[in-house]
């Protein structure tokens, strides 16, 4: 498990600071792969990350231990956690309130509160990717597009890749950036791109080449998702494979848009989103919310 420490100043938008609210709430996004919480208090932001256990509830609870910890707060200054991602239907606690918060609403308020800006986001998980567009003025979804009907375009979809190339999935964007050669992969689903990996090895196509081959694949996939909804710059990327430099270079080069740059690692986006709702909804300034508009997405 990792924990950081942040001053609110460092992280948080200017232009949405003088908004904070003076309690302290928690935000604990269970996914698929790593759990992320963040906690928000007077003056500071403080993060923690771990690998996501079996039970959704022991992973939130380990995560809240160490954000105390890490913060000298007490448990009883806990005005109220909000639990999304993968897991967060399980998530309760006895002493705390706690609330249930979808991932597109959470990611579209930690973009909207690490750059008030941000009109698209681009999310990618470990099991799915989306689109999402926000409004400038309260960080409300007003339309998106998602895929969890297959891998591809998905971490999971990378760490098969970074298996079958022999890499660590922490170096294979790195690597990717290495390829010499452009390798067209015309596989959209994760089961044939490995049949296709494969093919490539025994012509001794580089790994690297591969790689990057994958990862083009992975952004044009992502690319359709954000042509469904349009793309309003500015630009945001969340989610655990917005760390992958090969991923960001090939979104960047295909949509002809650069990324605004996160003020806190974008792992924490929707963490953090889910600790800014409960502080509205602790504090009485959360707004009602229309359902946005789905876009139908083809797996």
């Amino acid at each position: 498990m990792s924990e950081s420490s942040f001053r609110i100043a460092d992280v948080i938008a200017p232009e949405k600071l003088a908004g904070m609210q003076p309690v302290t709430t928690i935000g604990i996004d269970i996914g698929s792969r790593q759990s992320k919480a963040v906690m928000v208090s007077a003056d500071h932001i403080h993060t923690a990350i771990t690998a996501s256990g079996v039970h959704p509830q022991e992973t939130a609870a380990r995560l809240v231990g160490k954000l105390l910890k890490t913060s000298s707060l007490p448990r009883e200054s806990i005005a109220m956690i909000a639990g999304t991602g993968y897991g967060r239907i399980a998530l309760q606690f006895e002493d705390i309130p706690a609330e249930v918060i979808t991932e597109i609403t959470c990611h579209a308020m930690g973009a909207h509160h690490l750059h008030a800006g941000t009109r698209t986001i681009i999310d990618i998980g470990g099991q799915d990717c989306k689109a999402i567009k926000l409004d400038t003025r309260n960080g409300r979804v007003t339309e998106f597009a998602m895929n969890d009907k297959c891998a591809a375009g998905s971490g999971r979809f990378l760490e098969k890749t970074a298996e079958m190339l022999g890499y660590q999935l922490e170096e294979l964007g790195a690597r990717s950036m290495e390829s010499t050669k452009e390798l067209q992969m015309s596989s959209q689903c994760v089961v044939f791109a490995e049949s296709e990996i494969i093919s490539l090895k025994a012509k001794n196509e580089k790994a690297q080449d591969i790689a990057a081959g994958v990862h083009f694949a992975i952004a044009r996939r992502v690319c359709n998702l954000v042509n469904r909804i349009g793309l309003d710059p500015d630009l945001a990327f969340s989610g655990g494979v917005s760390n992958n430099v090969g991923v960001k270079f090939a979104l960047e080069k295909l949509l002809n848009k650069t990324f605004v740059a996160p003020r806190l690692n974008a792992v924490f986006c929707g963490a953090l989103g889910a600790a800014m709702i409960a502080q509205q909804k602790v504090s009485g300034t959360a707004e009602l919310e229309s359902k946005p508009q789905e876009m139908e997405v083809e797996a």
